[in-house]
């Protein structure tokens, strides 16, 4: 859905002689503002804020030497953990699959609710917030950071700047640390950082995190979102005439114009052109403009709205959370009808309901519960035991003196389990095959007994003897088996035994 701004008058197009081409930046002041989106907006601030930075001391016991960290994405020993799932390298498709509902999942929430993840959940947004309320309670509000701004360099304008930066640098230099404390141990970690052990790479990672959350929240603020961020250039694409934006009720609010107290209301608009939408809006946009890609969806501009509504006797919802298709029906119940509060009543009556269940919404479901039914499949169904097999290729077969023939391999045996135990390895397909474990124990037997390690790669060589005498075609296929020691299968791969041929 795409709404334009209305046509302004043309302007003669400007040479590079007349002056520059772009406009510098003007600097938005954001005032405060009370109402329900902005209590939501707080409730999760905190929200996101506390799980960022305490989920990494969450502990999760695990034996052995595993960390006992609930979510660490373990570098140095290749491990992701969460809770009591432990994921290896070659399971990484289960971080594709998480990913991938991820993103489902944003566009069936885009679809149904607009730009919600913008103006609430995107991290940009959170830390941006923080620092507009580090700024508002050093600065004051509006009116005040800008009087500041414009007012003379003194003692008191460096003390505000300085004590707000100062505070912006805390707070980044916690962002940046906590990070690190995703991929170490934290409490190993903090206490690596702060007596000077950590390495040179912990150190890195802390200072460029610590700049770029300042430099983003603290400076950059709208300018990501307008800018640098690619979600607002497509997200157009998942909204319908049912999805929930923010929006500005023309039909009711036009025209606008200033309001005495003890004016009538007919043949004029509910807007009474405070500029309070304006004011308010973190990115400095205007929402009577129609829908813009600056606008986050945060809401705000509703509740400055909604107050000015309640001082001038009005109903609310001038500016509300609504669909293209109950604008459109409004429109056109109230085609006709002078400007004032009958457009109201007639409105009303000619509100469309929402529809969540529509087309597009039920092929983000389908498609978000098919993934995680695969993820949660794949998760049911994954091995805890792996063997994978190597045939050596030099030589790729030895005759014996006693007429037999040896091949040989080297057998990984990934073990997820923290426990230790020992497996049978069998040979199947060969009939009259010998096994014998290289530099441990080279009798051979029909099988043979392989250490593995709790949650590590086990290597073992291993030579296959066939029989002297027996009618080998110059490739067998074998199947190594590794068995418990109550006769289950562990696991199983299939190689193939090399020989002169007959």
């Amino acid at each position: 859905m795409r709404v334009d701004r209305p046509a302004k008058a043309a302007e003669a197009p400007m040479s590079p002689a007349q002056g520059s081409l772009y406009a510098n930046r003007v600097k938005v002041y954001p005032a405060r503002v009370h109402g329900r989106f902005r209590r939501f907006k707080r409730a999760f601030l905190v929200f996101a804020l506390a799980v960022y930075y305490l989920l990494p001391w969450l502990r999760w016991h695990r034996p052995g030497d595993a960390p006992d960290q609930f979510l660490l994405i373990d570098l140095a020993g290749r491990r992701f953990y969460l809770g009591p799932l432990e994921v290896w390298p070659q399971e990484i498709y289960l971080v594709t699959f998480l990913l991938i509902f991820s993103a489902i999942a944003l566009f069936l929430v885009t679809s149904l609710f607009g730009r919600v993840w913008c103006g609430f959940a995107c991290p940009q947004t959170v830390w941006t917030d923080l620092y507009m309320w580090v700024e508002r309670r050093i600065e004051g509000d509006r009116n005040a950071r800008m009087r500041l701004d414009q007012g003379p360099r003194n003692g008191a304008y460096w003390t505000k700047k300085v004590t707000k930066h100062a505070i912006w640098l805390v707070i980044a230099a916690a962002t940046g640390g906590s990070f690190v404390l995703y991929v170490q141990d934290a409490p190993t970690a903090v206490r690596a950082i702060f007596t000077g052990q950590a390495g040179a790479w912990t150190y890195t990672f802390v200072g460029v995190l610590t700049f770029t959350t300042y430099a983003l929240a603290g400076w950059a603020r709208e300018q990501v979102c307008t800018y640098m961020c690619p979600w607002p250039r497509f997200q157009a694409a998942m909204l319908d005439t049912q999805s929930l934006v923010v929006t500005y009720r023309a039909w009711r609010g036009e025209p606008r114009g200033k309001h005495k107290q003890g004016e009538s209301w007919d043949g004029r608009g509910d807007c009474v052109d405070c500029r309070q939408c304006v004011h308010v809006c973190p990115t400095g946009i205007d929402i009577r403009d129609g829908q813009q890609l600056e606008c986050i969806g945060c809401g705000l501009c509703i509740d400055a709205c909604d107050a000015i509504m309640d001082k001038v006797g009005r109903p609310r919802g001038l500016i509300a959370l609504d669909t293209l298709a109950d604008m459109q029906a409004c429109e056109r119940a109230v085609a006709g009808v002078p400007p004032g509060p009958r457009r109201v009543e007639i409105a009303a009556a000619a509100h469309t309901p929402l529809k969540l269940i529509r087309p597009r919404t039920l092929i983000y479901a389908a498609v978000l519960g098919l993934v995680g039914l695969l993820m949660l499949g794949t998760l049911a169904m994954r091995e805890t035991t792996e063997l994978a097999v190597l045939r050596d290729r030099a030589p790729l077969f030895v005759t014996l003196a006693d007429g037999s023939v040896r091949n040989s391999y080297t057998l990984k045996i990934v073990e997820k389990r923290h426990h230790d135990r020992t497996l049978t390895l069998h040979l199947d397909g060969l009939p009259g095959a010998t096994l014998a474990g290289l530099g441990v124990d080279e009798a051979r037997d029909r099988t043979i007994p392989l250490s593995v390690r709790p949650g590590s790669v086990a290597t073992h060589r291993v030579h296959v003897f066939a029989p002297a005498g027996a009618p080998l075609p110059a490739s067998t296929p074998v199947i190594f088996r590794l068995v418990e020691p109550d006769g289950r299968e562990a696991a199983r791969h299939a190689s193939v035994f090399l020989a002169p041929g007959r």
